[in-house]
């Protein structure tokens, strides 16, 4: 085939390349019909046989023409306006099935906090109007200035609730049958399958609810201490359960498993504080994180036993801040008003007040009308959520705290499912729903793993998931000639640091020369900005060495999170074209030393380690057939963070036959935008600067002047309900970038979506050990319809084990079942940074890398732990989305995410 079509030329558009062979796809005249996710079209035979559980209860519906029906829910307050959050809602339809059970005609409801209420079968009439009226203090109500419940006044700010009690009015919305779910479960397609299973789940919602649950969509959580784990900061976890309907291959199923969400630490306010922010003494808390922190978070006053929303702290320390107190005579009436401290309101009536003179006051009043509380009585209630992204040392104490063996989690959700008495629920109980009480049990398959071919052409069998290069060389190592080492840490001997590194790389087939410099920052920038302390050690690593190094070694200060970081690699990436590899070290060892050696060796173009069947290529469709793969994926920001850009990756393989060399092409976009959309960009003179074509490009140049005539698509982070977007929006620009290269036929794609967060395990039937790696489950547990399979590549040591899921949501190119299964296992062992098989595709964690690495060129400044930042929406309207730099053209086609 010509070599046309794919080389750079200088801005003009490449001639159209020669036709594929006859079996690619033909130019499209007329605009695709919209695509659906394909139907299963067979089940895997290769591996051994293993007795397998899931996470699944089977559920019998007895009543499967039963029929829901949807009403809306309108509440209103006495002054006419709509009410709005859960709480206060749940609390008013509770009251109202209580009174007015009789017309509704004793039906059972199942509300969604919200704006929907469900029953089995219709109510008595299409349109309802009811008052409620609450006899408990469940309004918000606004006090004196002091707010501190001793003296109330009558008065009602605007926009609170005036009274108890509410008008509400139900009218009929939709008709939900269950047939859909039957249907289902036979694998035929049903539109509103969906509908119906949302339903059930917002019954077992509303049981939660009741129970007094903290409910994050589809997981609830109790406020029982014994679930309760600190992590750090004040911050801790709070263990509960997900559970939700599924259909599967072996009919109807209640998936539950265990779930942890971060909650504050409930309890005195000031002892937050403390925790918080690592202080001991209250003189040294920082008021301005104090506030950012405690906004909008409730607390019980002790004194009183009443519950307060924080809206700030106030400017003055308790026994400075004034407010006016207005005196009353016996009878009641107003004598006029008196100037007092809080902290002197409160000794005058025989509070006591230990610690509260010199702090500021909580003020849980309204924006103009400031009431404040000492700190001192006020406690955090439970189960108040924190959304803010966890530090490196929380997220490490979560995971160790959370572990569970597979045995322990096993059962947890049995006593679960059977504490919960799921089938005693009325709503259930009128559809005809009961709940098996024991594990899915079924028949799954361990596929061999592939095996590996290192240096010296000798053979690697990886053994359990794992493998390694002692006494072992790499498949391909470089040279790294003209180097240094620069040094931001003031702990780290560098010197030996450099020898040991050298030692090691020869053992493994690496020829390190000794570095030709060892640069130590100057002390006087240590307390500089991160961006100058990057240029200050630029400027002697220019003076110190004759010319461009290949290859820089940095040690940064901290582990995790270092702010030097990001500027630190967009210098070398994005300026200079230097390859840099970053380490902060605790212990320097041989196995240290080796996984290090393992990134560099790829950033620098080595290889590691192939498989068997790269090296005589034996693939089945992939060998003979010029075939790219990508992996695709989008990172966005940290929880809280709701205006930094999300940072879409792709990453696409090259020098085809290989499939483990690969290249990204990164970019960003509007903050949590989940489908990628630079995958095809056309700018103004026509040329497409989408991603896309970056890759193909890429691959032509590298796989002798092959154009791909398929494409392995795997696509990481989305959801069930956004498939119909990436088959007809993110396919369709991918199908877009090819043809304006000038194809006249379009590649065969299959394209493949993985998701980790679920909430499906597997363990084995008769063994307390998690299942082996390249076990792989496409029967019983799957959709009825749909392909899809889990598959856990890799081995479990610590914890229980969570497969990946993956579904096939297009395969033009025709895999077996076993082929598509075999090839997913095998690109879990072509990730060239370890030495152990990993839990998803190396295609999908490369783009993962590339989009972490590239964010951290635009990281914005959280240092103040504030959940905003100065790019995305602001008070004055969106601005553009940061533009992230292009990489230096001496590393762009590198792996320099390794």
């Amino acid at each position: 085939m010509e070599k046309v079509g794919f080389e750079e030329t200088g801005g003009a558009l490449p001639p159209p390349p020669p036709l594929l062979p006859p079996h690619g796809r033909p130019e499209r005249l007329t605009e695709p019909p919209k695509r659906v996710a394909m139907s299963r079209t067979g089940t895997g035979r290769s591996g051994r046989r293993i007795n397998l559980v899931a996470n699944h209860f089977k559920v019998f519906v007895n009543v499967p023409d039963a029929v829901f029906f949807q009403y809306s829910v309108l509440i209103k307050s006495e002054d006419n306006q709509e009410v709005e959050g859960k709480g206060i809602g749940r609390k008013v339809m509770d009251k109202l099935y209580q009174t007015y059970s009789s017309e509704l005609a004793g039906k059972n409801f199942a509300y969604d906090g919200e704006k929907a209420l469900y029953t089995v079968g219709s109510l008595p009439q299409k349109k309802f109007e009811f008052t409620v009226v609450l006899e408990e203090a469940a309004v918000k109500r606004s006090g004196s200035p002091d707010l501190t419940g001793m003296e109330t006044d009558r008065k009602r700010t605007k926009g609170s609730f005036r009274s108890k009690t509410f008008n509400v009015e139900i009218s009929f919305a939709a008709r939900i049958p269950m047939k859909p779910i039957a249907l289902a479960l036979k694998g035929l397609e049903a539109e509103n399958t969906g509908d119906a299973l949302r339903v059930i789940d917002i019954i077992l919602r509303q049981q939660a609810a009741k129970r007094g649950c903290l409910l994050v969509r589809q997981s609830f959580f109790h406020d029982d201490i014994r679930n309760f784990v600190s992590v750090g900061g004040g911050v801790t976890a709070c263990r509960g359960f997900h559970s939700s309907f599924r259909t599967t291959q072996g009919g109807l199923s209640l998936n539950m498993d265990v779930s942890s969400t971060m909650i504050l630490t409930p309890g005195p306010v000031l002892d937050f504080l403390l925790t918080n922010q690592n202080l001991r003494d209250p003189r040294q808390i920082d008021w301005g994180k104090a506030r950012k922190m405690l906004k909008n978070l409730r607390v019980k006053a002790r004194h009183n036993n009443m519950e307060f929303k924080i809206i700030g702290i106030s400017e003055k320390a308790c026994n400075q801040q004034y407010f006016p107190l207005k005196m009353r005579s016996g009878d009641g009436s107003t004598e006029g008003t008196v100037e007092i401290t809080v902290y002197d309101y409160f000794k005058n009536r025989n509070i006591e007040l230990a610690n509260s003179a010199y702090l500021p006051c909580l003020d849980v009043g309204k924006l103009k009308r400031p009431n404040y509380l000492p700190l001192e009585l006020c406690s955090l209630i439970s189960l108040q959520r924190y959304t803010k992204a966890l530090s490196s040392m929380q997220r490490a104490s979560l995971v160790e705290k959370s572990r569970q063996k597979p045995q322990d989690r096993i059962r947890t959700v049995t006593d679960a499912v059977k504490n919960y008495r799921y089938d005693d629920d009325p709503m259930l109980k009128a559809c005809g729903i009961s709940i098996e009480k024991q594990l899915t049990a079924f028949e799954g398959r361990v596929l061999n793993a592939p095996t590996l071919k290192v240096g010296n052409s000798e053979d690697c069998v990886p053994r359990n998931g794992r493998w390694n290069f002692n006494q072992k060389r790499l498949l391909s190592p470089i040279q790294i000639k003209r180097w240094a080492i620069v040094n931001f840490s003031a702990r780290c001997d560098i010197s030996y640091l450099s020898q040991e590194l050298i030692r090691c790389g020869r053992s493994k087939g690496i020829h390190i020369d000794n570095p030709h410099s060892l640069i130590e920052e100057d002390s006087q920038w240590r307390r500089a900005g991160p961006v100058v302390r990057v240029e200050k050690l630029f400027e002697q690593v220019k003076t110190k060495l004759p010319g461009p190094p290949e290859f820089l070694l940095c040690i940064l200060p901290e582990r995790k999170n270092c702010d030097i970081y990001g500027p630190w690699k967009k210098k070398n990436l994005h300026e200079m074209g230097i390859f840099t590899q970053c380490l902060s070290p605790t212990k320097i060892n041989d196995q240290y030393l080796t996984n290090v050696l393992l990134k560099i060796n790829s950033k620098l173009g080595g290889m590691n380690s192939l498989l068997e069947v790269e090296r005589i290529p034996t693939l089945p469709r992939l060998k003979e057939t010029p075939t790219m793969i990508l992996g695709m994926d989008v990172s966005h920001g940290s929880p809280g963070q709701s205006d930094v850009p999300s940072i879409a990756a792709v990453v696409g393989s090259r020098s085809w036959p290989l499939i483990s060399r690969y290249r990204a092409s990164v970019r960003t976009q509007s903050p949590k935008v989940e489908m990628i959309d630079s995958l095809f960009k056309l700018l103004p003179n026509g040329e497409d600067d989408g991603i896309i074509r970056e890759l193909l490009v890429e691959f032509y140049k590298s796989s002798q002047g092959r154009k791909p005539e398929q494409i392995i698509i795997f696509r990481d982070g989305v959801s069930e309900s956004q498939f119909p977007q990436v088959l007809n929006i993110e396919l369709e620009q991918i199908v877009k970038a090819v043809e304006h290269l000038g194809y006249t036929r379009i590649p065969k794609i299959t394209l493949i979506v993985a998701q980790k967060n679920h909430h499906t395990k597997l363990f084995q039937s008769n063994d307390p050990n998690n299942v082996p790696p390249g076990t792989v489950v496409d029967t019983q547990i799957v959709h009825p319809r749909n392909y899809d399979f889990y598959m856990c590549a890799h081995n479990g040591a610590i914890g229980t084990s969570r497969p990946a899921h993956y579904h096939v949501l297009l395969d033009e190119i025709g895999f077996s079942a076993d082929e598509l299964q075999n090839l997913v296992h095998s690109l879990s062992y072509v990730y060239q940074r370890s030495t152990t098989a990993i839990s998803i595709v190396a295609p999908i964690c490369y783009a993962h890398l590339a989009a972490a690495q590239m964010g951290q060129f635009i990281k914005f400044d959280d240092s103040s732990s504030d959940s905003s930042s100065s790019h995305g929406i602001t008070s004055a309207g969106p601005v553009p989305v940061a533009q992230l730099p292009r990489l230096h053209e001496k590393v762009r086609s590198s792996m320099f995410f390794c």
